[in-house]
């Protein structure tokens, strides 16, 4: 093969490295085209082509993760990563890690550590590295790589829920949700609701969005029941669909433009956290991002219309 070509086959596995380490779809691809630059640009043929173009992808997302974390921490309310609606990389030996460490909840754990951390346990844990590879990715020792692993599942470990939901009961759970949503259901949703179930919505100061996370099952149930009615009324709809791994929906307008995207995390059987992506710098990728505050009013105007 030639170089375009052996980058090309490498390019989804690339991609797959660089968003779990950044938890942004746009800085990943970035990343991934500043690897080919360096790739086309080098005058030696590596003895690994993989090896080389991992090493070069987890080295520039280490760096653009240290730059990001300045911002993050200047971030307008709560920070979430961009939605990833399908992963580009598959690997059926390694179908469980690949699937765990794209969700929502594993990338804000993966936010917990330090940029060396993550990128050591993206490489070893999820994709399978041998740690001389990951050693010469993150430019450190075997052994000191080995100490990064240690303290970055024990962070992990920490924060995992202790029993996991499997797919089928994911789905079911959630098709019930969305069924309830469209009626607005108030009862059929609060059944389907973790007793301290939260809801968060990642605006950036972008977006309308909640003042604060909405804790509880009546409380949400409620809120989620009186709003998507109003918002149906403007005519936005939602189609179903997993995103990051998980269930959930894309929002649109009533001229097909993304509103906000939304996942639901389940734990034993019910749903513990419902969190929105409506910052609109991160759903470009998905296609024509709304205006959502034009949504807004004229959400607004409904509901003073309907009092």
């Amino acid at each position: 093969m030639n170089k375009v070509q052996e980058f090309e086959e490498l390019r989804p596995l690339l991609f797959s490295i660089a968003y779990r380490i950044l938890g942004s779809v746009a800085e990943a691809e970035d990343a991934v085209q500043e690897t080919w630059l360096r790739f086309d640009g080098s005058p030696t043929v590596p003895a690994s082509v993989k090896a080389f173009l991992s090493t070069t992808v987890t080295r520039i997302a280490i760096d653009v993760l240290r730059s990001a974390r300045v911002r993050r921490e200047e971030y307008v309310g709560p920070w979430f990563p961009e939605p990833l609606l399908s992963d580009p990389y598959q690997d059926p030996a390694r179908s469980a890690e690949l699937a765990d460490s794209v969700s929502m909840a594993a990338l804000l754990l993966l936010e917990r550590l330090s940029p060396l951390e993550r990128s050591v346990f993206v490489l070893r844990e999820v994709f399978g590295f041998g740690f001389d590879d990951v050693a010469s990715a993150v430019g450190r020792s075997e052994a000191a790589c080995r100490q990064l692993l240690v303290r970055a599942r024990r962070h992990m470990e920490a924060g995992r829920p202790r029993f996991a939901a499997d797919r089928a009961e994911r789905e079911e759970l959630a098709a019930r949700f969305f069924d309830a949503l469209r009626e607005g259901d108030v009862t059929g949703l609060r059944e389907l609701l973790a007793a301290n179930v939260s809801m968060v919505g990642d605006g950036g100061g972008r977006a309308p969005q909640l003042a604060r996370a909405v804790v509880g099952a009546e409380n949400v149930a409620r809120l989620l029941a009186s709003v998507f009615p109003l918002m149906a009324r403007v005519d936005v709809t939602f189609e179903p669909h997993e995103v990051n791994g998980r269930p959930g929906a894309i929002f649109r307008d009533r001229g097909g433009k993304v509103l906000h995207a939304l996942t639901l995390d389940v734990l034993d059987g019910q749903i513990q956290t419902i969190r929105a992506v409506i910052n609109p710098d991160k759903l470009g990728h998905l296609g024509p991002v709304a205006d959502a505050w034009a949504v807004d009013r004229e959400v607004r105007r409904v509901r003073r219309g309907a009092k």
